[in-house]
């Protein structure tokens, strides 16, 4: 059984923060790597920010980068997002997905690469 259950989302004022929530239980608790992403309505789904489980380096995609952050408490088996100075272009439902296998010097940062997804967790950003 596999299961990742995010939380923490909600409606906020522009330019305000939320910290998004993953749990991860069953065989997701021993991935690789934990990863954010987002899906608007009507656009695809988006990479945002990945961290390798174990040693805890991350990467952020180039549209978040400085404004959200990825975190990982091992003994409670969740990954965070924190975001700070929310957009109204940030409103979407955001997942975490959970990856296996090693990449090397690369980063797993399509769609594709995640086998495991939690059910998402809708945020709105007013303006």
């Amino acid at each position: 059984q596999v299961q990742l259950v995010e939380s923490g989302g909600g409606l906020v004022q522009a330019g305000g923060s939320l910290r998004l929530s993953c749990a991860a239980s069953g065989r997701a608790s021993s991935a690789h790597y934990m990863a954010w992403f987002r899906q608007a309505p009507g656009k695809e789904r988006e990479f945002l920010a990945v961290i390798r489980w174990m040693i805890g380096s991350t990467y952020y995609s180039d549209s978040v980068k400085g404004r959200f952050t990825i975190s990982r408490d091992n003994a409670k088996n969740t990954v965070y997002l924190q975001m700070d100075n929310l957009k109204p272009e940030d409103t979407a439902v955001y997942y975490c997905a959970a990856a296996f296998g090693l990449y090397g010097s690369t980063w797993p940062v399509g769609r594709d690469d995640y086998g495991y997804w939690g059910q998402g967790t809708q945020v709105t950003v007013s303006s």
